[in-house]
């Protein structure tokens, strides 16, 4: 019991009900694919509601107990967990609304449950008030899901063309249904279901809440009845009712009463109606092809009973309460059994058909047809439904074809009236009071049954019998749209009524007759017979006994009267000036008169108004004139009434283009309105005076309106120019402003009568306005005053009306402000929801207004441009300015929020709500107004409400339809649907245009977001949460929602597809706007689960419409993108797991799988996956659907063929009407265009061009399609764009924002490897579009650099280094498709596209660097591995990745090599920079060197080396403090480093010197420019990001790589070293100054010291005597200067020696220290390298001078001065070298003492390195289990910024800590490596230096010596080649060595060569040297020193 005790949330009243009404609506009316089964459970399930119809639960105890105590101990409620509590108050209104409704307490609670839930729909009510609404909205879905369920059952009336299946299931439950007595429960529902009792009941309960309320449930009330109604009357029209429900329905019709004006009402209508198909047996005629089928299934056939009962039932004498009603019921009886009569089984029924005369007659004389006409026609609902038409028409023909007699009787009996009336008159006697009207109402009936035609079923043409055998065929009788040759025998009858009737008619019946003609002529056809049998009735009857010639109803009769009342009357026209014209004498014509002239106009006006060739007719014909008589008569004292009809009829006339340019002129020439006023003339004449004098006093404007209708037809067609030309200033203006001051401004002012004329008056005037302004495109010349010539003098022109109107709208005027004032006036007439006089009217007139403000706000842009480039003096002010005025009626600025009121009334007004959208979607553009409508808005917290409810309600409407234009416009119904589908449009356009102003706007108000906060505070909440309104949000959400759980997916995109793709665009932008960004994605994320939902979805196909399916997709992925990015930085780690997984993964989903319906799709993918390995379980991964579902060819339309035009001009026609539209596509105007082709057209002259206007015209037509071909491909060329570029970055936010380790390396690789082929595959299809291929690029540039990073950090891991299948986790064969298929792409560029392929060249080197062996550790053992065993080991995976690699490249042979060495040379910067780097990075693998001999070969190379010398000036340029541009800087250091890696091979460098390579940068000056140090300001001016670089960087940024690749080719060339050497030696030379400043280098930076180092090891190299002679090429003298320059850098070189090893080194060292404590230690260990390499270089220097010099001591050359003591001055003061020094002499030579002091630091260094390699290598080599903080402190280094290293993962941190200790491990390689040199080099120099000094010199003691330095030089310069090395530095120190000095030289170096030092070195040689093969080369050098020492010590 507990179970069902639950409380269902949405209420069992009305949730459950209103999805039956959505399942029957879907499968019945809807058609949906799916919905047979789901209407069968639904049924099955809601049967009970249908057979209890309306019965609501009943009361019980136990429920009244449940509900009291569910404030104490709370009620369980279904779905939800536990019970809840519930408060008193909402429990006593659950208790009134069960005694209310008399419905079960707990039904009640669901009720009031449900209305709290939906609250936030219906704002301003509360829960009880929507609980009231909810009640009754349940029970009108059950009447419309059974009268629904009705009209699909298979039946005699009509189909509904659905599926055979739902037919019967729907027939087989429906009666059931029936059987079960349903007819008689409807019949009881309707009696019972009183409004005004139901009201009465609420009223009392305070159940009605305020206008809307009110006026919902008395609309719901109204609903069901009627549904109710509509479902009894849908089943007979199907089928028959059996006897009981018949005499039931007869009982109840019975008892019916009229409303207040004598109709029925609707509900009883349907029912009377339903009565007469019941009766109905005219359908048997038809025989159709069911015929037998239904007879069997009639009653009247088949049962006796039925039809004895129906006839007793009917036939008693017991009057009705509506005798007019039974009188209608006998007459359909009557007829029915006159049809049984006439077939072979009535003749059973003999004894009832006898009696169908009697009944006949009973019924014609209760004034049946008078009932019919008052009672049943004149009830609104009546020509709202076809088949009461239908069955009408069917009953009155069928009285007149089956009862002749009775109509004969009828003619008889109004004849004789007629007779009795003339005698009267004649005797002046009161007519008899005994006259029957009947065939006076027949008539009269007829006439007003066919006068309206709703459904355009022109029902009227079965009275017309095609006389004319040879008419055309269209014309002949149809019936039942079945063209016979013969007509039919009812319809010859019916066309022999129409005419016998006209035959002798007599006076009485001549209105009458006129007025049924007047309904028989309702439509082309049947206006076409009318027009005919009047013309015929003139013509035979030309003697007729009438005084009149011809038959009394024929043209000729008509107009012959109304020339002669013209006559009459004209002599009759008053005096203008006569003092009488006030009353003029009305004794022309008699009332009974004026009505007869009145039906003929409106005869004559419907026949012209459907048939042209009738107009046509009449106006021609000659004796006639028609339109002379009418205007003529509107001269004359007529009533006013007439005139308006005269005025109708001449406006059907003006319809023709041909006659309204004439009837302007007559209109004019009658001065009708008088526009020329004689001179003396006294007072105003014509219609003027008539509305101010006559209809005034009347209260009466029929004469007004119809002369504004006649304006507003003649207008439509043409506005003469010319118009009183010659009279008065020509043109249109005093029309205008008649209607405009006289009509418009004075019509709120004047008096009516009839309270609805007031609005018919505006509405017909406004409709003119609307008319001219509409037509009226500003114009220059409008402008300009021009003048015309009246009467000999110069006046001003008059301008177009709608100039005219537009400067009135732009000024603060009568007119405007009459028009906001109307707009006004309409919304507070429809806030009060109540019907009154002239509520269409005014809803007319609002529209009128609307659209005026619409039009004036769309043109005005272009009016005020023309308006200031003419500087006319006119002043006006931009309407939205004016809109911002104040009200005089409210005293508030409420204009605007005036027009948006009407968005509240969309369901009741489409089109206005429609034209309000536009205008505020227009207004929204200017930002300055935003500002001052989001206060309007807000400003009243009532009207915000509204306005808030409007705009939602416009977006949440369930029955706007997205339709093409081109649908056929006749259905209604469609039309509002797409008008409530562009106001859809509109609102969401308004929405996007406002998110891109500032804040605050309108948007985002709209959009439910703080606009008096900051905007990032919002907290958006479900709608009624926390009190939060419904905003457009909520109803973008819901209309994008709908759908999102089923399989097929959001039902807007298929639906509505342009609706959805502005719905995901807002969001977009929300999302994406900084400030609205947070509040959306939260509430999306937590409270819709939006992205999810939706992106499970994609692709969207929409096969007809794929542009809008793109847009959709693009802004959704975009908005994924967005989400990807925030969770991923606010470590959501589940969202973005979600998300990645559902567009990653390439396992099927469950929950969509778990639904347990396999799609078609998911079958035939399995049954194409089961050929493949195991791919049975995988599914397409959701990125690669969304790639497949973006189209890459494009159709492109052809070329225009023209055979008239000139394609060029057109061409150029067309360019000049493009313009770039809302959504930034460029389009061409067609409208425009079209018009300036229709004008050249129309300009050609001649009888040559007229004939080939129709030519001429086809080809425009073809031109203008063609054009909109064009725009259709442009905007699906742009649309896959954009799709693509969203497609793209939500791949790279996956790839690069999201968390690294969410994916799995492999599983990455794989996404990244099926990436990349699709991608491939459609941009390489034959006709993929040019324009998608940059996107794509630019996608595979970032693919491979991630597939790059991902296979490298792979390695790093150490993870599957060699696996099966390859390098990696993605398999070699993979790789090497995508290496294919890349180079296909860069290959498929062709010429063009050089931008595009700088990405494609960034991803081949990022391919490229997979196989890239990664540094390893130097453990300093490799080098004991002996060369066989390196030659013999197995390749390892690089190098075979590699050597695959270049096989690929090389198969593409010379096209790929000069597709990249001629974008290498020219073209785009980076697209060269990266060519270059790509030619470098295979020259670096090609070891075949093929595509080095190609680069040779074909004259790249050359062409390369050649633009250095053009580089030069750029170069410069870049050295000023402020730069202009950094790229001629990186273009010349890839150049450089490409020439760097060809100059690594021998053949380059060979090459690159035959090409000139360093004659080229001799020439460059730019090495010449060093900058001077910077001052304080260039500190300032300094780019303080740090991105440029200081122009001393700059400087060596070109120095540096030049000195690299010297020193490369000074390596390479080894058979060629002289040449080479020469040729670097002269640019030494050249730049010698440069080079001697650098050397000199005051200050030892990091910068400086790398300078140094290269600068030093070039100047090792080729500064060396006798490399100038090697070279050639020198003559003497110059030789001699360069020797000079040589010594210098020799000098020079001795003397940074002496700086960096002695003074300056303690203070290098400590800078170091400072610069790693503020730097990264890199920038240190790089110094200490630096450092180093120039120590080994000059001593390398050294010890090639002295090996150079001679292979004995005794004649080497001495570089060093022969002391040996150590320099001082270590406490970093700058000491002189030569302080300890005794002789300044010898200053200019460094010591000895030096290099003693260099190798001790060295040895000392070298255990330090050592040490610290080991330490190094040692944690390398047990990195798992080294502490976090020292991970932390050796990722320090490779992290910038502060706290960074916290950020990243511990993965990465291992890696980062590996990648760190490799580069300390490989650094100390080679400081150590560097050490051991310095020791060997400064051993070496010591040797020889002490051998000489000791051994051979002899001191310059002249006693010791005889020849002084004699014996030194003897054969030292015997070949002159070292000339003058050292000559200087030789004799001035060397010839001066003492004795003593040599002394002290030998005690100093035994003192520092001492032991421990030896022991140190030998230990170095032990630790370093074992595994080299100069092994002992120390241990023999210490040897022979410590030799020398100590011989000489004994």
């Amino acid at each position: 019991m507990a179970a069902q005790m639950a409380v269902n949330s949405g209420a069992s009243l009305w949730g459950p009900l209103k999805e039956l009404w959505e399942t029957v609506e879907g499968a019945v009316l809807r058609r949906q694919p799916e919905s047979f089964h789901l209407l069968d459970l639904q049924l099955k399930k809601h049967k009970p509601h249908f057979l209890s119809l309306f019965k609501n639960p009943p009361k019980s105890a136990e429920q009244r107990e449940k509900v009291r105590k569910a404030s104490t101990e709370g009620i369980a409620i279904q779905g939800q967990q536990g019970s809840r509590l519930l408060p008193e108050q909402l429990l006593s209104e659950a208790f009134i609304l069960s005694d209310l409704f008399d419905v079960g307490e707990l039904a009640a609670l669901e009720l009031l449950l449900a209305g709290e839930q939906q609250q936030s729909h219906f704002p301003g009510l509360t829960r009880g008030l929507v609980a009231v609404l909810l009640y009754w909205d349940g029970k009108l879905c059950v009447a419309n899901s059974l009268r629904t369920l009705i009209q699909s059952r298979h039946g005699k009336t009509f189909t509904l063309d659905l599926s055979g299946e739902l037919v019967s299931l729907t027939t087989h439950f429906t009666d059931e249904l029936m059987s079960q007595g349903l007819t008689k429960r409807i019949l009881t529902l309707v009696t019972e279901i009183n409004l005004t009792r139901e009201f009465e009941r609420l009223q009392k309960e305070r159940g009605l809440g305020n206008e809307k309320h009110r006026k919902g449930v008395a609309d719901l009330i109204k609903e069901c009845r009627q549904a109710l109604a509509d479902s009894l009357f849908a089943w007979t029209c199907q089928s028959p009712l059996s006897k009981d429900d018949t005499l039931a329905l007869i009982a109840h019709l019975e008892t019916v009463s009229p409303q207040a004006d004598g109709s029925l009402d609707t509900v009883n209508l349907a029912l009377v109606m339903a009565l007469m198909y019941c009766l109905d047996v005219s359908f048997i005629e038809q025989g159709t092809e069911d015929r037998d089928d239904l007879l069997q299934a009639l009653p009247m056939l088949t049962e006796r009973d039925y039809v004895s009962a129906v006839h007793s039932r009917l036939t008693d004498s017991q009057p009705w309460k509506l005798p007019g009603l039974q009188a209608v019921c006998r007459l359909t009886w009557a007829l029915s059994l006159r049809v049984l009569s006439q077939l072979p089984q009535g003749a059973a029924l003999v004894e009832f058909t006898e009696a169908d005369e009697a009944l006949a007659d009973q019924s014609v004389l209760e004034d049946v047809f008078l009932f019919i006409k008052e009672g049943m026609l004149d009830c609104e609902g009546f020509i709202q439904e076809e088949f009461y038409i239908r069955r009408l028409h069917s009953l009155i023909t069928d009285f007149l074809a089956l009862m002749p007699m009775k109509v004969k009787q009828l003619r008889n009996r109004a004849d004789e009236d007629a007779r009795l009336v003339h005698m009267s008159l004649q005797m002046d006697n009161e007519p008899p009071s005994s006259l029957r009207k009947d065939l006076d109402n027949l008539m009269m009936l007829i006439g007003e049954f066919y006068n309206k035609d709703p459904f355009g079923m022109e029902l009227g043409l079965e009275y017309w019998c095609p006389t004319d055998p040879l008419q055309h065929n269209s014309l002949q009788g149809s019936y039942l749209g079945i063209t016979l040759q013969r007509p039919p025998h009812k319809q010859v009858v019916l066309s022999k009524f129409v005419r016998q009737m006209g035959d002798l008619l007599p006076s009485t019946l001549y209105i009458s007759y006129l007025r049924m003609l007047k309904g028989l002529a309702n439509g082309p056809q049947c206006a076409h017979y009318c027009f005919s049998l009047l013309k015929t009735n003139g013509a035979s009857h030309g003697d007729n006994i009438q005084g009149v010639a011809g038959s009394p109803v024929s043209w000729e009769h008509f107009f012959h009267s109304l020339m002669l009342y013209h006559e009459n009357l004209r002599r009759d026209l008053p005096n203008p000036d006569a003092a009488h014209y006030r009353h003029p004498p009305l004794r022309g014509i008699t009332q009974r008169e004026l009505e007869g002239l009145t039906s003929f106009l409106q005869l004559l006006t419907t026949i012209i108004t459907w048939s042209e060739n009738a107009r046509l007719a009449l106006c021609e014909h000659p004796q006639w004139t028609p339109v002379v008589v009418m205007l003529g008569l509107l001269q004359c004292s007529v009533p006013p009434v007439l005139k308006a009809e005269l005025l109708h009829c001449l406006a059907a006339f003006g319809k023709s283009p041909e006659i309204a340019a004439s009837l302007w002129q007559s209109l004019e020439y009658t001065q009708i309105l008088q526009t020329v006023r004689t001179p003396g003339q006294r007072q105003a004449a014509g219609i003027e005076v008539e509305l101010n004098e006559i209809e005034s006093s009347c209260e009466e404007y029929p004469l007004t309106r119809g002369f504004c209708h006649l304006i507003s037809t003649l207008a439509e067609s043409s506005l003469p120019l010319n118009l009183g030309a010659g009279l008065r200033v020509p043109g249109f203006q005093p029309y205008l402003n008649f209607l405009r001051d006289s009509v418009f401004l004075a019509f709120p002012t004047r008096a009516y009568r009839r309270p609805a004329e007031k609005w018919e008056v505006a509405d017909a005037t406004l409709e003119v306005f609307h008319k001219l302004l509409r037509d009226y495109e500003p114009q220059p010349s409008d402008f300009i005053q021009e003048m015309v010539e009246l009467q000999g003098e110069q006046v001003p022109a008059h301008k177009p009306p709608g100039h005219s109107i537009m400067f009135h709208l732009l000024n603060d005027s009568p007119m405007l402000a009459l028009c906001l004032s109307v707009l006004e006036e309409g919304v507070r007439q429809l806030d009060t929801y109540a019907p009154f006089p002239g509520k269409k009217h005014l809803e007319s007139a609002v529209l009128h207004c609307l659209c005026l403000l619409d039009l004036t706000l769309q043109k005005e842009v272009v009016f005020m441009d023309l308006l200031r480039e003419s500087q006319a003096s006119l002043l006006v002010s931009p309407l939205e300015q004016l809109l911002q005025g104040v009200s005089p009626q409210t005293r508030r600025a409420d204009h605007i929020v005036n027009v948006a009121r009407y968005l509240y009334h969309n369901d009741s007004n489409p089109e206005a709500a429609f034209q309000s959208s536009k205008i505020l979607r227009r207004i929204a553009n200017y930002p300055n107004i935003q500002d001052r409508l989001v206060g309007d808005f807000t400003h009243d917290q009532v009207v915000s409400d509204k306005l808030m409810a409007g705009f939602v309600e416009c977006l949440d409407n369930d029955e706007a339809e997205e339709g093409t234009e081109t649908e056929n416009d006749s259905d209604s119904q469609k039309t509002v649907a797409r008008i409530r589908h562009e106001t859809q449009v509109h609102i969401l356009n308004l929405l996007i245009t406002s998110l891109e102003l500032k804040t605050p706007n309108l948007a985002l108000y709209l959009l439910g977001y703080e606009v008096k906060k900051r905007v990032s505070s919002t907290n958006l909440q479900d709608p009624g949460v926390l009190g939060c309104p419904r905003s457009c949000l909520h109803a973008i959400l819901s209309l994008l929602q709908r759908g999102t759980e089923k399989r097929s997916g959001p039902v807007l995109t298929r639906h509505a597809p342009h609706l959805a793709e502005l719905c995901y665009q807002v969001i977009y932008q929300l999302c994406a706007c900084s400030e609205t960004s947070g509040p959306t994605m939260r509430y999306l994320r937590t409270s819709q689960d939006f992205l999810f939902s939706h992106l499970q979805h994609l692709p969207f196909i929409l096969p007809g419409d794929q542009i809008a399916a793109l847009s959709q997709m693009s802004w959704l992925m975009k908005t994924a993108a967005i989400e990807l990015r925030v969770t991923s930085l606010n470590r959501q780690r589940s969202h973005t797991q979600r998300l990645v997984n559902l567009l990653l993964d390439d396992q099927p989903h469950s929950q969509l799988a778990a639904e347990g319906e396999c799609g078609m799709e998911e079958e035939t993918r399995s049954v194409s996956g089961f050929l493949h390995f195991d791919s049975v379980s995988k599914v397409r991964r959701k990125l690669l659907t969304v790639l497949d579902a973006i189209e890459f060819s494009q159709d492109m339309p052809e070329l225009l063929q023209l055979d008239f035009f000139e394609r060029t001009q057109i061409e150029q026609v067309i360019s000049n009407c493009e313009h770039v539209n809302e959504q930034g596509h460029t389009v061409c105007n067609v409208k425009l265009l079209h018009r300036v082709l229709v004008a050249e057209v129309n300009a050609l002259q001649g009888m040559a061009a007229i004939g080939q206007r129709p030519l001429l015209m086809e080809e425009v037509n073809s031109i203008l399609q063609q054009v909109v071909e064009r725009n259709r491909v442009r905007r699906s060329l742009s649309a896959k764009r954009h799709a693509l570029q969203s497609w793209r970055s939500l791949v790279e936010t996956l790839l690069t924002a999201c968390p690294a380790d969410l994916i799995a390396v492999e599983d990455k690789q794989l996404i990244i490897r099926d990436l990349l082929l699709d991608l491939h595959d459609k941009v390489l299809s034959e006709d993929a579009a040019g324009e998608l291929m940059p996107i794509v690029a630019g996608a595979v540039f970032t693919l491979t650099a991630h597939l790059s990073q991902s296979v490298l950090s792979e390695h790093q891991q150490g993870a599957g280094l060699e696996t099966s299948s390859g390098f990696a986790s993605i398999a070699n064969s993979a790789l090497h498709l995508i290496l294919r298929k890349l180079l296909d792409f860069i290959l498929s560029t062709g010429g063009g596209y050089q931008r595009l392929r700088a990405h494609l060249y960034g991803s081949l080197l990022y391919y490229l660097q997979i196989a890239q062996k990664p540094e390893e550790p130097d453990t300093l053992q490799t080098a004991g591995k002996a060369m066989w065993e390196r030659l013999t080991a197995p390749e390892d995976g690089f190098s075979k990745l590699q050597s695959e690699n270049l096989t690929i490249v090389e198969s593409y042979g010379r096209a790929l090599m000069e597709v990249v060495c001629r974008d290498a040379c020219d073209g785009h910067e980076i697209s060269r920079m990266l060519a270059l780097a790509v030619l470098d990075r295979i020259l670096s693998i090609d070891h075949q060197n093929q595509w080095l001999v190609y680069v040779c070969n074909s004259g790249y190379l050359r062409s390369l080396v050649e633009s250095l010398r053009q580089d030069d000036t750029a170069l410069q340029s870049l050295l000023t403090p402020q730069p202009p541009l950094l790229k001629p800087l990186y273009i010349y250091e890839s150049k450089i480093a490409l020439l760097t890696r060809v100059a690594k091979t021998n053949q380059g460098a060979v090459e690159l010197l035959r090409c000139g390579l360093v004659a080229q940068l001799i020439e460059c000056q730019v090495f010449d420019m060093i900058p001077e140090r910077e001052s304080h300001r260039d500190r300032l001016m300094r780019d303080p990001t740090g991105f440029i670089p200081s122009p001393m960087d700059r400087y060596r940024q070109i120095l540096l790589p030049t000195l690299r690749l010297f020193q490369v080719i000074l390596t390479s060339t080894t058979m060629n070293h002289q040449q080479g050497a020469a040729q670097i030696l002269q640019w030494l030379i050249v730049h010698a100054d440069t080079i001697q400043s650098l050397l000199r280098c005051p200050e030892l930076s990091i910068g400086a010291l790398q300078e140094l180092s290269l600068l030093t090891g070039i100047i090792s190299k080729t500064a060396l005597p006798g490399t100038l002679e090697a070279g050639g090429e020198v003559n003497g003298t110059a030789l001699m200067e360069f020797q000079g320059h040589i010594n210098r850098f020799q000098r020079l070189c001795l003397l940074l020696l002496s700086r960096l090893a002695g003074s300056e080194r303690e203070r290098l060292m400590k800078q170091a220290e400072m610069t790693a404590a503020a730097d990264s230690a890199e920038r240190r260990e790089e110094m200490e390298v630096a450092m180093q390499q120039v120590c080994a270089n000059i001593m390398e220097y050294c010890h090639i001078l002295l090996l150079q010099s001679s292979a004995q001591a005794q004649f080497t050359i001495c570089l060093f001065s022969p002391f040996g003591s150590e320099p001082t001055g270590r406490d970093g003061g700058r000491a002189d070298l030569t302080s300890s020094l005794p002789n300044m002499a010898y200053s200019r030579s460094p010591s000895l003492g030096l290099v003693l002091f260099l190798l001790k630091n060295s040895t000392t260094d070298f255990f330090r390195f050592h040490q610290s390699h080991r330490q190094s290598l040692g944690k390398l080599q047990s990195l798992d289990q080294l502490p976090p903080e020292e991970l932390k402190e050796l990722c320090q280094g490779l992290v910038p910024g502060p706290g960074g290293v916290e950020k990243i993962s511990s993965v990465q941190r291992s890696l980062l800590a590996n990648r760190r200790l490799v580069q300390l491990v490989n650094n100390r390689a080679k400081l150590l490596a560097l050490c051991f040199y310095i020791i060997e080099t400064c051993l070496f120099v010591l040797w020889r230096h002490l051998e000489y000094y000791l051994l051979h010199c002899t001191p310059s003691d002249p006693k010791d010596s005889p020849v002084p330095g004699a014996t030194l030089y003897r054969s030292r310069f015997a070949d002159d080649s070292f000339g003058n090395l050292q000559a200087s530095t030789r004799r001035g120190a060397i010839s001066q060595v003492t004795k003593q000095d040599l002394e002290l030289l030998k005690s100093d170096m035994a003192a520092g060569f001492g032991e421990a030092l030896q022991r140190k070195l030998l230990e170095v040689e032990g630790l370093y040297n074992q595994v080299r093969s100069r092994y002992t080369f120390i241990q023999a050098l210490v040897r022979r020193i410590r030799g020398l020492l100590r011989q000489l010590k004994t």
